[in-house]
């Protein structure tokens, strides 16, 4: 049975990120040849819009309001809400991001709907729309579905497989005005302190430190190798808490969950807290100087051994390999 799917798309910086190819993805398997709506708040470019009907977007519905230039709770909650009224689709999927994960709750509750978060997996089973989504900190999975109303999930970053953009694609545009009210907070400046670093939770090559940096020099060889790579840099909450990093850094429970394809631990113990956040790539390798860490026992790949004698031989040998 076809549907009527809506997904959020989000950018970052005028870019549009991955997980809104993502979400439009597991949309186009939602709507079996239906009709998938890509909700954009504030304003989108044409070339913008052009992506997102090449993934799979028939309509780009552009949310105008003055307050929806930046983010906040009340504005993404007050127009999203809005625009699903209007539509009344038959699924809504959101990011799991930041803001995504912020806002959804807050929707679904106005909506009177159920909401299935983090799912990392969509299916369709019958007349059923079968999510995946891990439970007990990654330990296991487990299976939704919704079994009356409208479907409302958030798909976790980095694990549905974007489909090859089909640049014979276009798609409608509309624009509504949404209203917009009592907005508690406003941004007045954003202050970026990693401008032009790879999103974490979109990366699909993370290295990140641990305590055993020892300092924040000590992050030095982890950024070259990250460098050689093309990978993002992380840390685990040991690290940050010491003050080698900052936080916006950490992967956790309490940091970033991700998911990329090849996650390199370097001087990290493992702990249930920072596994919660990491355990789920596709290829761990731990380098750690203490055989016994548990680390090692999630690692597809370990070396025992000193991250500083250890990672500047792997950077060298990674230039090496052509590109």
């Amino acid at each position: 049975m076809s549907k009527n799917v809506v997904v959020v798309a989000e950018s970052r910086n005028g870019n549009l990120r991955n997980v809104s190819f993502e979400v439009l993805t597991a949309a186009q398997t939602i709507a079996n040849g239906g009709h998938v709506t890509a909700v954009v708040f504030g304003e989108a470019s044409e070339e913008q819009v052009q992506q997102l009907a090449q993934h799979g977007a028939d309509t780009v519905q552009i949310a105008e309001h003055a307050d929806l230039a930046s983010y906040s709770t009340d504005g993404y909650t007050q127009a999203f809400t809005q625009i699903i009224n209007s539509i009344q689709p038959d699924a809504i999927l959101i990011g799991h991001t930041a803001t995504g994960r912020d806002y959804a709750p807050r929707v679904a509750a106005r909506l009177n709907l159920g909401l299935i978060s983090d799912c990392t997996a969509v299916a369709v089973e019958g007349d059923d729309v079968v999510f995946t989504r891990p439970i007990y900190a990654g330990k296991l999975f487990q299976t939704r579905k919704v079994t009356s109303g409208t479907i409302f999930a958030t798909i976790r970053p980095n694990n549905i497989e974007i489909t090859e953009p089909n640049t014979a694609r276009t798609a409608n545009v509309v624009k509504t005005s949404v209203d917009v009210t009592n907005i508690r907070t406003v941004i007045q400046n954003v202050v970026r302190k990693t401008s032009g670093a790879i999103d974490l939770t979109e990366a699909k090559i993370i290295v990140s430190g641990g305590r055993g940096v020892k300092s924040a020099e000590g992050f030095a060889p982890v950024r070259e190798l990250a460098e050689v790579l093309g990978a993002a840099v992380g840390a685990s909450r040991a690290a940050c808490d010491a003050g080698y990093c900052d936080y916006s850094m950490q992967v956790g429970q309490t940091g970033k969950v991700v998911t990329p394809d090849l996650y390199i631990a370097c001087g990290i113990s493992g702990a249930v807290q920072h596994l919660a956040g990491m355990s789920n790539s596709k290829i761990i390798i731990a380098i750690n100087k203490d055989p016994e860490a548990p680390i090692f026992k999630v690692a597809d790949y370990g070396i025992v051994g000193d991250l500083f004698e250890v990672l500047p031989l792997l950077a060298e040998e990674f230039r090496k390999v052509p590109v």
